[in-house]
């Protein structure tokens, strides 16, 4: 007995899977930003006027866009869920199917 899907469940597993995607990159980039934010601070940690500076510019960045961070995180969280959820329920057909043949 063959297990089929729709097209309707097949098209939300590649939103899915395409949010996910987004969602991995922007994680990418935001290490990278840190990684070389990281060697950045190490020459600038001579002169703590600089790094103070540095400082006050990160916090009026990050406050300034606070809401689209606290949204994009959100999202990234929701999506991760959904691909779990959605993996989980893919496994337990599985499951269920091995169980029918035998």
């Amino acid at each position: 007995m063959a297990h089929v899907h729709g097209k309707g469940v097949m098209k939300e597993m590649s939103k899915v899977k395409d949010s996910m995607g987004k969602e991995i990159v922007k994680g990418s980039m935001a290490s990278v930003t840190v990684h070389t934010g990281a060697k950045m601070m190490s020459k600038l940690t001579k002169y703590p006027v600089l790094v103070f500076g540095a400082g006050v510019v990160a916090g009026i960045y990050v406050y300034k866009y606070r809401k689209q961070i606290i949204a994009s995180a959100n999202k990234a969280i929701d999506s991760g869920k959904d691909f779990v959820l959605q993996q989980k329920e893919n496994l337990e057909d599985i499951v269920a199917e091995t169980q029918e043949e035998s």
